[in-house]
């Protein structure tokens, strides 16, 4: 977690920026991430980074001491530590997240299942229960909280620590009391309320168990493999997800998760076998790729 914030002078700050450009492009990291890193630590703006303005200015407040912070961008460097988990912070949507290794770092694509969530509920669905299952940072229980104003939001996760890392967002972003969390194994902790849910929306672990270890170092190093590996063909958590939903959602109930490019066929045949899902639809994200299912529980 970030400490209180620190004084250092603008020259300081300038002259380990020139340095941590000059490492991180010798060390195919891409400048940019030095940026970042300044925009969130430092609250700099992007006119004064470009300018280096900042650069004549006597002091700047900063989360992290320069050799705090030299210490980390080390580990950038040399262990692939992500840029995010050095901020101890993300964003995505309209939120500021906190991060550390016990979470998932939340990606862009997985906005868009908040997107898919709104277009395909109605009114009766958007007031009532909704559930996040492996909520991790709480980003998708916060982006459905806000999304849903009179929904009841539950949100789920079986590691405790990842589930004080999502209460840590929901209080500082003003959603602590929208939201229910429950330490558990996906609709476990949730036995009295089913055939209640309106929708439930998951981004589970999709990842085949040996490709898990030929990810990126930034990922395969550091983010929890908990929330990566989905056994044999990444499948596990996605085919216990469309067995056991039916018996949660009440008729008529939404049924959202993301998967992995190249999934979307099976979980499509996965769904389609099961017979208690209708209206089943694949959508892409920004680069085309299959990567969400959306169906509609008949039971």
């Amino acid at each position: 977690m970030l400490k209180a914030n620190q004084i250092v002078s603008g020259l300081e700050l300038w002259q380990w920026r020139k340095t941590a450009i000059q490492t991180a492009i010798a060390s195919d990291i891409s400048p940019m991430e030095v940026d970042w890193l300044l925009l969130t630590i430092a609250n700099l703006d992007r006119l004064a980074l470009r300018l280096e303005s900042f650069k004549t200015w006597q002091q700047i407040p900063i989360k992290l001491s320069l050799t705090e912070l030299e210490q980390l961008w080390q580990r950038r460097l040399d262990d692939r530590l992500p840029v995010q988990y050095i901020a101890g912070t993300t964003a995505w949507r309209k939120f500021q997240l906190t991060v550390s290794p016990a979470v998932l770092i939340p990606r862009p694509e997985t906005e868009i299942l908040i997107d898919l969530a709104v277009t395909a509920a109605n009114g009766e669905a958007k007031a009532g229960h909704w559930v996040d299952l492996g909520t991790g940072s709480g980003a998708i229980a916060l982006g459905l909280a806000e999304a849903f104003t009179t929904a009841t939001i539950h949100a789920v996760d079986i590691s405790p620590a990842a589930l004080a890392i999502a209460e840590t967002n929901a209080e500082d972003l003003g959603f602590r009391e929208r939201i229910q969390f429950y330490q558990g194994s996906w609709w476990q902790p949730l036995e009295s309320l089913k055939g209640q849910f309106s929708g439930m929306i998951s981004n589970p672990p999709y990842i085949p168990s040996n490709t898990v270890l030929t990810l990126q170092p930034e990922v395969v190093n550091h983010e929890p493999h908990l929330a990566l590996d989905g056994g044999a063909d990444g499948l596990d958590y996605i085919r216990h997800l469309i067995d056991i939903s039916p018996n949660y959602l009440r008729p008529g109930g939404l049924w959202l998760i993301e998967m992995m490019a190249g999934q979307a066929e099976m979980v499509r045949e996965l769904l389609e076998n099961n017979g208690n899902y209708i209206n089943i639809s694949i959508h892409a994200d920004l680069a085309g790729i299959k990567r969400f299912a959306v169906a509609c529980n008949c039971k």
